[in-house]
C-alpha cells in the first residue's frame, strides 16, 4: 500500500489553502459555474458563505486564482458533524487529491476539533464526488454509509435527481493536513 503522503501529489505552481474573504465570492461563484455538474447557487449566496462561514469554508489558490473551493458548515443541533455543500476543484488543478486536501485542512482547524463525523449529499450520477468522499473516508479510517435523503418525488417536484446522505464517521481524527 502506498504511503497516504503519496496520494497528494502537488501541482507545478505553488499552492495555497486558507479561509475565504467577503472579496472571493465572485470568483468562487465564476468557480462553480465551471464545474459541472455541481449546482449553481447565486453570488449573493456563496458571498455569504466566504463571510458568515468562513471559519468552515476553504479556497485553494494558485498563482493568485482561485482553483479549488470547500463549502460547508457545522450542524447546528450537531457540533460534532461538518456538513460539506460543496467541493469544486478547477480543471487545471484536478488529479492532484486537492480535494481531499482541502477537506484535511479544514478538519485541521480549532473550530472543527470536535468533528467526529463529515456529511454531504450527491446524486447517484455525479462520479467525481463518490470518488472525493470514498477516498476521503478510507484516509480518515472512516465508515462510509449513504442513503436517499432528499428525493426527487418529495423534495425536488421531479426538477432535481434524489441526493443521497452520504456520513462518514470518522474513528480516529486526522491530526494534520497533507
Amino acid at each position: 500500500m502506498r504511503h497516504a503522503m503519496e496520494l497528494f501529489r502537488t501541482t507545478t505552481s505553488p499552492l495555497s489553502l486558507r479561509r475565504p474573504e467577503a472579496s472571493d465570492g465572485a470568483e468562487i461563484w465564476r468557480l462553480i459555474r465551471a464545474c459541472k455538474p455541481l449546482d449553481e447557487n447565486s453570488m449573493y449566496c456563496n458571498l455569504i458563505q466566504c463571510d458568515h462561514f468562513r471559519d468552515t469554508c476553504i479556497v485553494a489558490e494558485m498563482d493568485g486564482e482561485i482553483v479549488g473551493w470547500v463549502s460547508g458548515y457545522l450542524l447546528p443541533d450537531d457540533p460534532a458533524t461538518l456538513f460539506i455543500w460543496q467541493v469544486a476543484v478547477s480543471p487545471k488543478a484536478r488529479g492532484t487529491g486537492l480535494g481531499t486536501r482541502m477537506l484535511r485542512t479544514l478538519l485541521s482547524r480549532d473550530n472543527c476539533k470536535g468533528v467526529t463525523r463529515l456529511q454531504t449529499t450527491i446524486t447517484r450520477d455525479n462520479a467525481a464526488s463518490w470518488a472525493l468522499f470514498r477516498k476521503f473516508g478510507d484516509l480518515a479510517g472512516g465508515e462510509l454509509t449513504s442513503a436517499p435523503h432528499f428525493t426527487r418525488a418529495q423534495h425536488f417536484d421531479d426538477m432535481h435527481d434524489t441526493e443521497h446522505m452520504v456520513t462518514i464517521a470518522m474513528k480516529a481524527r486526522m491530526k494534520k493536513a497533507a
